[in-house]
Formats: structure tokens, sequence, C-alpha cells
């Protein structure tokens, strides 16, 4: 069994800084220059782009229709940002993704602190790079959406949480500060998501109550009275948005949006148990490997008061996520601090040479099997670049070409190093595969796919042909809200008959977007008119978001033919 010394050899304050500022540079690479990512990111977007424009910061809209999924937190850390940045018209992306690389980054930070009062210092920096290098994370801290600002108040939580947790083990009062951490984190996560904040908020220490059979650290923490501080946070807005739209919000956020996930798989998002757990392999990696490896040992260790901590934070969670009919990957991130604390506690308190491998013939099949899944992902990532270019573009670049090359033979070093036992060594030099491929991926690929960019695009073609200071776009075979976003709210997701009543009522000043697929019923609705109908150009490629090859033409009528 491993021996634990908690808080031996915290990290100092210079290193978390210094931990922050990588962290910071490593998320910062693809940020402005990827187009937004359909469906949600855009819709966060033209929410908070409108949000500034007409003043009303309660009653959130996506063009003309209220947008009531969640509280109005993220809105709002998304329209400082904009504002700041003076973009609000620019239709620029980076501002609206600010809030979430900060955030990112300074939960890096607070994994870091956390791992390094449970287990030393060596496992706070590990933790850190488990969870910065993480696929889930480097993808989730480059979208204007939630989740990474709600996990940073779950880590705040959580913070409060631990710091109780130490000064009842070292027998010393907590001070009430700790306790308006605690509560003001879980009044700010329930403004940005509702009530899925209370899952590991109040979970970990009801969850530690019950494996214990001891309320001590859920009494440090002021229940009685640390309650109203999340409500002073949540209520002035509730009344708000109660009041605006008659209580409207309340039925569809909690009545349609949050319970109804609850029951029945939302948005063709419907999966059985056992989801999370299949996609964490490629989710956590290159870390997920290193997780399962070291499962033996938590089990060995799991009395230890700072290994049941982190499982009574780990395992309801998990539970309620993997329970829910609607799964997205998302949903269990955070868990994810808790999962790379474990795992860097196990990692550098072993010796140098892994000797926790399960001792059951069955266990050792399984991790080899998990291992060469393991491999095979990495593979796959580090291939994807020159592959996706090839097939979308038709393009070979010898900058995603060296990528590959650098990548692969880390990937295999890291194979060699498992295989020799010396997973801290493979934890190393996996992340710095995993560094490398993220950077270049975002600098190299993912700018120069411009098939699947269809929204810039067609924007650029709306702006070279615009017939009126104020032109009126019908789009009719893109209903993506990338395009809405970037189009600055102005144009009319319709079918084919509505385009075309709107061209007809506005001649001059219309333009429609028609997909060659659509484009018979969209001339046979012109009627007469279809004769006076001039294309200005045509754009070609993948909608992502379903599959669909789509070539979509920028249709206006001729002026000649006006009466």
């Amino acid at each position: 069994m491993l021996t634990f010394r908690s808080g031996a050899q915290r990290l100092s304050g210079r290193a978390l800084a210094l931990l922050g500022l990588f962290a910071f540079l490593i998320f910062l690479p693809g940020r402005a220059s990827t187009p937004p990512f359909d469906r949600d990111e855009p819709r966060y977007m033209e929410a908070t782009a409108q949000m500034l424009e007409s003043g009303n910061f309660v009653d959130v809209r996506f063009q003309d229709k209220p947008r009531y999924l969640q509280p109005a937190g993220i809105y709002w850390l998304e329209a400082a940002a904009v504002a700041a940045s003076g973009t609000l018209h620019d239709r620029a992306v980076w501002p609206y993704r600010v809030p979430s690389l900060l955030a990112m980054t300074a939960s890096v930070v607070l994994t870091a602190w956390m791992g390094s009062v449970l287990f030393g210092a060596p496992a706070g920096v590990g933790a850190a790079v488990l969870l910065m290098t993480s696929v889930l994370v480097t993808a989730e801290n480059r979208m204007g959406t939630i989740d990474s600002c709600l996990l940073l108040t779950v880590l705040l939580a959580q913070t409060a949480l631990l710091r109780a947790f130490c000064d009842r083990e070292s027998q010393r009062p907590t001070p009430w500060q700790t306790s308006v951490l605690f509560w003001a984190a879980i009044g700010c996560g329930l403004m940005l998501k509702g009530p899925v904040i209370l899952i590991p908020s109040l979970g970990t220490p009801l969850a530690l109550a019950w494996v214990e059979r001891n309320l001590s650290l859920w009494r440090r923490l002021r229940p009685s009275w640390g309650w109203l501080i999340s409500l002073a946070l949540l209520l002035p807005w509730c009344v708000a948005i109660g009041v605006v739209s008659h209580g409207e919000f309340f039925r569809n956020a909690v009545g349609t949006n949050f319970l109804g996930k609850v029951s029945s798989g939302q948005q063709a998002h419907g999966l059985p148990p056992g989801y999370h757990l299949l996609v964490f392999l490629i989710a956590f990696w290159p870390g997920s490997f290193f997780v399962a490896a070291v499962l033996p040992a938590i089990w060995q260790n799991r009395h230890l008061s700072t290994v049941r901590y982190l499982l009574c934070w780990i395992v309801p969670h998990w539970l309620v996520f993997e329970a829910i009919a609607t799964k997205l990957p998302h949903y269990v991130l955070p868990t994810y601090p808790a999962i790379a604390i474990l795992t860097a506690g196990m990692l550098t308190r072993g010796a140098s040479v892994w000797t926790g491998w399960p001792k059951a013939l069955w266990g050792r099949v399984l991790l080899a099997v998990y291992g060469g899944a393991w491999v095979l992902v990495g593979v796959a990532l580090s291939v994807a670049g020159p592959i996706l270019l090839w097939t979308l573009e038709h393009t070979l670049s010898p900058a995603a070409l060296v990528l590959a090359g650098g990548c692969l033979p880390l990937v295999g070093l890291s194979a060699v190093l498992i295989w020799r036992s010396e997973l801290r060594k493979a934890l190393l030099t996996s992340a710095v595969c995993a560094l490398l491929l993220y950077t270049g991926l975002f600098l190299v690929v993912v700018p120069r796919l411009h098939s699947i960019w269809l929204a810039p695009r067609l924007t650029s073609l709306v702006h070279q042909y615009q017939p009126c200071p104020t032109t009126d776009v019908a789009s009719v075979s893109f209903s993506e809200p990338s395009l809405v976003f970037l189009l600055g709210g102005k144009v009319k997701l319709v079918g084919a008959q509505q385009a075309a009543t709107m061209m007809l009522a506005n001649r001059a000043c219309t333009v429609a977007l028609v997909d060659e697929r659509d484009r018979a019923a969209f001339m046979a609705a012109l009627g007469n008119a279809q004769s006076a109908v001039v294309s200005h150009g045509a754009v070609s490629g993948l909608n992502y978001s379903n599959g669909h090859h789509l070539t979509i033409s920028l249709y206006s009528l001729s002026a000649k033919e006006m009466p």
C-alpha cells in the first residue's frame, strides 16, 4: 500500500502562477482563427450580441425567440468581454471565448493547488498536466459556452471544501470566509447552469458524510445560513426573469430543458449507461490510460481520507450523468480535476517503475486491451490533420505531415515506456505529444478546413453582393446558428416558399441562399419572376452538423424586371 502525507511540499504561489501562464499560452492557439462551432457556441454568441445591442440583460433571446435554457450568467460574462474589446459590430469570435479561456486557466491552477495540498507538489503539477492536455478540456476552453466557467465554479466550491477538509484533519476551526467562498461559488454556478452545480458541490460533502457516517465536514460549511448567500446571488435575476417571461423561463428551463434531459434523450443525445465510461478513453486522452493503470492502487488506498474525498467527488456526479437519458461528453467534465489529482497522486507516490498493475489475469488482459485502444487513439489523433486536409480539401500539407511525423514517434515512445512500467515518463512523453498535436491542429489544420466552414464563406459572399445598405437575407438551405451570428442576426431562416415571398415583396433589397436541392422549389415559388433571378456565385462544402454536402448559391432578382 502507498503511503501519503497530505499537504507535503505544496506548490508555491510563483509555481502556480507559472503553471497558469503556461496553460494560458497553451490554450491560446486557434481562438481567433477558428469560426464559431455549430451549434451551441454561436447561439450563445448571438444571444450575447443581441443583449448588448438591445441593452436588455434579463430576457435572453436568439433572434426573435426567447432562449430560456439556463440563467443569464454566461451571457453577462461574454457581454463584458465583448464590450471591453469594442468588437460588437465586427462580429469577431475571440472576445466571446475569453471567459472560457480565463476560467479554464484558473481551473488548471486550482487543480494544481488542490493536488499539491492532497499529495504534494509533484502531484499538483502532474494533475495540472493531465487536465490541460485532455482532449475535452482542449475543446471546451476554445468555445464560448458555459462549461469552462461552470468548471471553475465547481473548483472554487471544492477549494473551500478542501480547506474545510484540511481543517478537520488538523483539528482546527474553519473560518467563516471558507463557508462564504463555498456558497458564493454555488450561487455563481446556479447563475451559469442552474442546479447542475449542486451535483458535485453538495454531492461531495454529503457522500463523504454518508461514507464516514460523520456530518462534521458538512457542518463546517455552515449550511444553516450559507445557502442564503447562494440565494442572494440567484434570486434578483430569477425575480426579474419571472416577471418578464410570466413564468415561462422556469417552465422551459426546469421543466423542459433540465428535467427533460433526465427522462429522455434530447436532440438525439439519448444513450444508455456506460457512454461516459466509453468516451472517457478519447475525452481524457492522453491521461485515460494512466487512470486505468492506477485503479488497483486507488482500490488499495480507498480507505485513506484523501482518496475517499476525491472518490466522493467523482462517483456521485459520474453515476448521476450515466443514469440520465441525455448524454454529452462535457457532462462529466466537473469530475476531471478530481480524476487528474487522484491519478497524479498515485503515480507520484509510487516507485520510478510502476508496480501497481492488476494481479488477476483478467485485469491484466483488460488493461492491455485498453492500452492498445489508447495507442490507436493516439495514432488516430496524430494523423487526423493530414488525413482531414486530404479528404476534405484535397491538399497535402507539409506542415501537417511534419506535425504527424513529430507526434507518432512520441506515441510509440509512450507505449514503450508503458511496457517498461515507467508510467511517469510515459505520462510526460504523451503530454508533450498532446501539446504538440493540439497546437499544430489549431494553427495548421483547422484554419485550412475551408469546406467545413460554410458560414464564414456564405457571409463573405453576401457581403460581396449587397444591393442595399440594409439587405434582407433569406437562408433556405443552411440554418446553422453560425450564419446568424456572422451576419449580425440579420438573416431569416425560412423555407423556399417564404424566401420567394420575401424576394417578391422587396425585390431590390433581398437576397436568398439556396442549395441546389432546394432550387427547383424556390424557382417554382417565384412563379413568373424566376426569369429575373440572378446568381451571384456559389459556396460548396460539408455541413458537419448534419453531414450534408451542400452547394449554396446566392440569388437576387434583376432590377430590369421590376415593374
